[in-house]
């Protein structure tokens, strides 16, 4: 598959939405603290997060001309973050750096054996309507996490679907990842079936989590057929070590995708895959569904078979989840 990969050109991407400052304290349990009391943790990892540190980041690990577009504060932790996201060789000339406004990050809390839970802090995310997103010579148009992007799916999302409408308008193919909806959270209250219904019909590929889509709709979740009835070319759905699920819509939708997939609907159409990933030491599952999903836009970019490209989202997703990201699976 290197040999494949390596003879074929590799279009650029424009990874946007949601990007934060993870800080992730080693925990040897979960804190449990009283008033007055000091409680010894570990050594602090800090890293670029959010979907367009993760996807972003593993999508240039993997050789795609990446840039970076979002919202960021004028304080330390944007120009740490700005470090953080160029250092992966992603071009950050896109990531706005907003004066006056805090940059977004969240505390991970992660102890050994338990599933990571976080502290979030929306920072200049909460201004990031995709207005100033600049599109031209882009090939494909990535979004991630507008549960946590509120001017982004303000008036009933009318920004997400502008943003959409104008990559369609410009032949980009484009690309949606969700996020887990918190029931307690302002964007719990949203329509999100009205939402995405509106918004589906010009997203190309579609990449969230099992999870993602359980807490995401009201009512009983729609599986894979349902996803594809409401308007998108390719969807991928992760369910951790469960696996990978690859389904794709009928010829006349991929004719729609914009230039990634271009005269290539013969070899994508109609097709359902399904893989498990393989088994590795679990290090984090932070990023691990975006990592997967950098895997599958990069077999896109490259002009990968469906097949191919799902292949290559499972070892980058378990990459990640073995602390060996970055490392090209390739």
């Amino acid at each position: 598959m290197k040999r494949t990969v390596a003879a074929m050109a590799v279009g650029s991407a424009l990874i946007a939405g949601h990007v934060c400052v993870d800080l992730v304290p080693a925990l040897p349990a979960v804190p449990r603290t009283r008033p007055g009391e000091l409680v010894e943790v570990g050594a602090l990892a800090v890293r670029p997060g959010g979907c367009v540190a993760n996807t972003g980041g593993e999508l240039a690990a993997l050789g795609a001309p990446v840039q970076a577009a979002g919202e960021a504060g004028s304080d330390e932790l944007g120009s740490l973050l700005v470090r953080l996201l160029s250092s992966r060789g992603v071009d950050t000339g896109q990531l706005r750096r907003r004066p006056g406004r805090s940059t977004s990050y969240s505390l991970v809390l992660e102890p050994p054996g338990i599933d990571r839970s976080f502290w979030h802090h929306v920072g200049a995310n909460a201004e990031c309507d995709g207005t100033a997103f600049e599109l031209t010579g882009v090939e494909l148009l990535h979004v991630g996490y507008p549960s946590l992007l509120p001017a982004m799916t303000a008036d009933g999302g009318e920004p997400l679907v502008a943003l959409f409408a104008r990559a369609r308008a410009a032949g980009i193919t484009t690309s949606l990842d969700l996020a887990v909806v918190d029931p307690a959270s302002p964007a719990a209250r949203l329509d999100w079936s009205a939402l995405l219904r509106r918004v589906l019909p010009l997203v190309d590929v579609l990449s969230p989590s099992v999870a993602d889509v359980r807490t995401t709709f009201r009512g009983p979740a729609p599986g894979p057929d349902e996803l594809l009835d409401m308007g998108v070319a390719v969807l991928m759905l992760t369910s951790g070590p469960d696996g990978l699920e690859l389904r794709t819509g009928s010829a006349a939708r991929l004719g729609r995708a914009g230039a990634v997939l271009a005269g290539r609907e013969a070899a994508w159409a109609g097709r359902r895959h399904f893989l498990v990933p393989p088994r590795v030491p679990v290090q984090t599952t932070v990023g691990a569904g975006d990592a997967a999903t950098a895997g599958l836009l990069y077999g896109l970019l490259a002009g990968l078979g469906p097949a191919e490209s799902l292949e290559l989202a499972a070892p980058t997703g378990a990459a990640r989840v073995s602390g060996t990201a970055g490392r090209s699976p390739l």
